[in-house]
């Protein structure tokens, strides 16, 4: 068991929907289970390197977050205090202000904290554990590509923005015979335009894991409209791995102008592209998500009690479990190409341009 008094938490890198969930029950159970005080540590690891940026979370300060988007304490993706990037007379310097972050979180009276975020921030929060500070992890990522974890909160409410917006575009794309490409996010792996495509009933789905040719995508647009089908819907992740024919006359920007160009380019067809951009990070998060967010931060706020520092909770088989967050970053979640999801997809007739 450990001698806690008080807990700090912290939410780095993107936002998602959850996150004050997390918030709210990791400070509720904190309270009303183990009588500890709480302290929100403000835009990640900053309310530590400014210390008196930080503040009590009361009972009264979680009073209605439940259903908020966002976070109330503030992320961001660039407060590493182990590589803290400082301007030093017009010079960028890059220094490590661990050591400062540390005795920071003990003036404050902070006896352990709970760090919510995706890879990156369980990377920073290992390393301030080997350092001594006593951490404990809550997985976050839109994206769904932690393998320690089979889900992590936020990616149902992305999946619910997506399809809706597929949904909405449907409409337009029929009514006006066009091939409407819709990109989402998905920087390294392809959870989001896998699923939120099969659930918004589009036709093609671009993943980083599946190599594609535009030829091949085009191809099959023809061969819908042979059948009679006169428009077509292809969702696009970000972080496609783009071929050789578009690297050459890539320009930067979204990957859904690009790929809408080149399909427009070749199949001499009317292409309109939405980019969803943010709005899949924002909204108000749908049930599983506060439920999965509310479990994460009771289990990890559990195991604080219990003295499991240097882990993270995690979903397992339905159960919330806890990980050594060594063994859980580093290792992203890829979509299987020869998987079980996407066997379903191509069932249906969904094309994956390879």
């Amino acid at each position: 068991m450990s001698d806690v008094r008080c807990i700090g938490i912290a939410t780095g890198g993107g936002d998602a929907p959850g996150l004050n969930a997390v918030i709210r029950a990791a400070t509720k159970a904190a309270i009303l289970k183990h009588g500890w005080k709480v302290i929100g540590i403000p835009d990640g690891f900053d309310g530590l390197i400014w210390p008196e940026k930080s503040f009590e979370l009361t009972l009264d300060r979680v009073s209605g977050i439940l259903p908020r988007g966002g976070t109330i304490l503030g992320t961001t993706n660039r407060g590493n205090p182990f590589r803290y990037c400082t301007e030093e007379n017009g010079v960028e310097v890059v220094r490590d202000i661990s050591d400062q972050v540390i005795a920071n979180s003990k003036k404050l009276g902070i006896d352990a904290i709970i760090t919510i975020g995706g890879d990156g921030s369980q990377k920073i929060g290992h390393e301030l554990f080997q350092k001594g500070m006593k951490i404990v992890g809550v997985p976050k990522t839109i994206d769904n590509d932690l393998s320690a974890t089979e889900l992590t909160f936020g990616f149902d409410t992305a999946l619910h923005t997506v399809s809706d917006a597929i949904d909405k575009i449907h409409n337009t794309a029929a009514s006006h015979h066009r091939v409407m490409v819709v990109e989402v996010m998905g920087r390294d792996c392809g959870w989001i335009a896998l699923a939120g495509g099969i659930s918004g009933g589009a036709h093609v789905i671009l993943i980083p894991e599946i190599p594609f040719s535009i030829h091949n995508v085009c191809d099959f647009i023809a061969k819908r409209e042979q059948s009679g089908k006169r428009f077509t819907i292809v969702v696009v992740a970000e972080g496609i791995k783009l071929p050789p024919e578009l690297k050459q006359i890539a320009h930067g920007g979204p990957v859904g102008n690009l790929v809408g160009d080149a399909i427009s380019l070749i199949s001499n067809k009317e292409v309109r592209v939405s980019v969803l951009g943010h709005i899949q990070r924002g909204g108000s998060p749908s049930p599983y998500d506060r439920v999965l967010a509310t479990r994460f931060g009771v289990a990890a706020v559990d195991l604080i009690a219990e003295g499991g520092f240097g882990k993270m909770v995690a979903l397992r088989a339905g159960s919330i479990v806890a990980v050594d967050v060594a063994r859980a970053i580093g290792h992203l979640k890829s979509v299987q190409p020869d998987g079980e999801l996407v066997r379903t997809a191509r069932a249906i007739g969904i094309g994956f341009g390879d």
